[in-house]
């Protein structure tokens, strides 16, 4: 698939996924609730624990298609500013928002109009003052250098078709000493073609997702140090087979390729404290 096919696939998925949660027909599994239904992926179930799932509105738990909790995990501090690369309904940005206080701020970032709509009535609902759901790809974020104390993210890095863009605009915008802290779908080993080709996977969070070897190299290439990647789930065949089969996939044959090959991880990395970021003006050096 090219860039913009990836983009434009994502973009359908979690816009139809906003408007059924708008129109009470979402069955999300990210929250306590067991997974059983056929939407119950091994990666989205289970995500959130009951009292997590008290402290937010219900449409923004429906709304979550994350792999992880980066909430639970991250350090977060009252003052301080944090951002959400890929918010969705806003369920990470609302928790996060709690937990930096009124003198602290939450911005959450989403390209898909249908998701802010959403992120912003649970905004309403939830009576955040420091929230703001901002439009914009991850992989130019709309705000400016040295501007942001935490990154966090949820399985969403995984689906751009560029990392190291990414990356980059992520230690542009974290503060010297920010922290970046996002949960995300690695590898570990070679995947087969038959996983990494098919469009259906890649907004499901499989095939673009990046061997944990390759993730930390971006990641120092990007100019971070302290890089740590923790699998917090290992995923076996039996886990996924359901959610391959429904996407085309002939489990069967590549069973042996993919068990314990894909898990859920916490990726933490720091900017360094004296490395301040600084806007390319130049016609050659932000690319």
């Amino acid at each position: 698939m090219s860039t913009a096919g990836i983009k434009e696939a994502v973009k359908e998925k979690y816009g139809q996924a906003a408007l059924r949660v708008t129109n009470g027909r979402s069955s999300s599994c990210c929250g306590a609730a067991p997974a059983g239904g056929p939407s119950c992926d091994p990666i989205t179930s289970n995500l959130y624990d009951s009292s997590q799932a008290s402290q937010i509105p219900e449409e923004a738990m429906l709304a979550s298609f994350g792999c992880g909790n980066p909430t639970a995990l991250a350090s977060l501090n009252a003052g301080e500013v944090v951002l959400d690369l890929g918010s969705g309904g806003g369920i990470d940005v609302l928790l996060s928002a709690r937990r930096v206080g009124r003198t602290g701020k939450a911005y959450g970032l989403d390209m898909t109009d249908e998701m802010l709509a959403l992120a912003n009535e649970n905004k309403r609902k939830a009576g955040a003052e420091n929230v703001e759901f901002l439009k914009g790809e991850i992989e130019n974020i709309p705000l400016p250098d040295n501007s942001v104390d935490v990154i966090i993210s949820n399985c969403v890095i995984n689906l751009s078709a560029d990392k190291d863009r990414v990356l980059r605009e992520a230690f542009r915008v974290l503060k010297p000493g920010g922290r970046f802290a996002v949960s995300d779908v690695v590898t570990r080993g070679p995947i087969p073609d038959e996983i990494r080709e098919k469009a259906l996977l890649w907004v499901g969070c499989i095939a673009g997702a990046l061997d944990e070897a390759d993730y930390k190299a971006k990641l120092k290439s990007a100019g971070f140090e302290q890089i740590e990647v923790e699998p917090t789930r290992i995923y076996r065949i039996e886990d996924a087979r359901e959610f391959l089969s429904s996407s085309g996939v002939n489990v069967e044959e590549i069973a042996s390729q993919v068990d314990e090959k894909f898990m859920s991880a916490f990726i933490r990395a720091v900017k360094p404290a004296g490395v301040a970021s600084r806007t390319c003006c130049g016609p050659t050096c932000c690319d």
